[in-house]
């Protein structure tokens, strides 16, 4: 329990410090800072989503919560927003189409699956289960920080190299995000034809969380298209990809795949090959050894 106060303490901390910064000469919108507007909203999504869902005791809505906020807010800036340029629509593009695959997916995922076991044990207590929405809104705020920062700002620059090189790295990692998440529901579609326990081939067989080193990668590019646009304290929206790396391969994602992975292929031979030879998150640029059966 302490572990979820200290994650609610923490999300709205960090949300709160997030809002302040970048509302600095940031554009207003009824009288409010916008981009403080946009931090607050994420927050606000998340917790109103919470309630049905704890009533219902569901986490069928969670990712595609996450998503629609990611959606909603980026079309409310571009529709209130004032002199936008070539660059605000880019990063509303991305952003938005991002947002709408993955959320589109991973409601397809669990709705066939019928649930997600990281919610079993926090789904009876209400603070353990709002820490989990809380930190989604922090997760959107600092994601989209820098996107939402270049379109509420005033220095206006033409597209240049730094379009050009964010452009090409968010279209590698989206690119790798949807092969990967392609292949492994394949996978799990031919499970019981194959034999095979978990997924070791394709991009898989290059890294062993290929979807992961793609989220990171195609935020790094939003970054990288925001930054000529950043000025005075929006720079610290900067800190995307960096809270996107530190999240996915220190709190959730890695650590959790990997335990559950252990427990269920603990002594299995390929799996242990797997393990040994295949990096847990950058791939390899190397053609990958073929792996060892018992």
């Amino acid at each position: 329990m302490y572990r979820s106060y200290l994650m609610i303490a923490i999300s709205l901390t960090l949300g709160a410090l997030l809002a302040w910064a970048g509302s600095q000469n940031t554009v207003y919108w009824q009288g409010l800072p916008l981009f403080a507007v946009c931090v607050a909203a994420a927050f606000a999504i998340q917790v109103l989503a919470f309630i049905p869902a704890f009533l219902k005791q569901t986490e069928h809505f969670y990712d595609l919560t996450g998503s629609l906020t990611y959606l909603s807010i980026m079309v409310f800036l571009i529709v209130v927003s004032e002199n936008l340029d070539a660059r605000s629509f880019i990063l509303a593009s991305m952003v938005i189409i991002w947002a709408a695959r993955l959320g589109t997916f991973l409601f397809i995922r669990i709705s066939k699956d019928g649930s997600d076991n990281r919610f079993d044990k926090i789904k009876p207590n209400a603070i353990r289960f709002i820490a989990a929405w809380l930190v989604q809104g922090l997760w959107v705020s600092l994601t989209a920080a820098a996107a939402f920062a270049a379109v509420l700002s005033d220095e206006k620059v033409e597209l240049g190299y730094f379009a050009i090189v964010g452009g090409l790295f968010w279209i590698f990692g989206f690119g790798l995000e949807v092969i990967a998440d392609h292949q492994k529901r394949v996978f799990r579609a031919q499970r019981e034809i194959t034999g095979h326990r978990f997924i070791h081939d394709g991009v898989w067989a290059y890294s062993r969380h290929p979807n992961y080193f793609g989220e990171i990668v195609l935020w790094l590019g939003v970054s990288i298209v925001a930054f000529p646009a950043l000025n005075g304290w929006a720079y610290i929206s900067l800190l995307s990809p960096i809270f996107v790396t530190v999240l996915l391969t220190r709190v959730s994602g890695v650590p959790l795949l990997e335990k559950s992975a252990d427990r269920k292929f603990a002594g299995d031979a390929m799996y242990e090959s797997y393990k040994a030879n295949t990096p847990v998150l950058i791939p390899r640029l190397s053609k990958p050894p073929k792996l060892q059966d018992a």
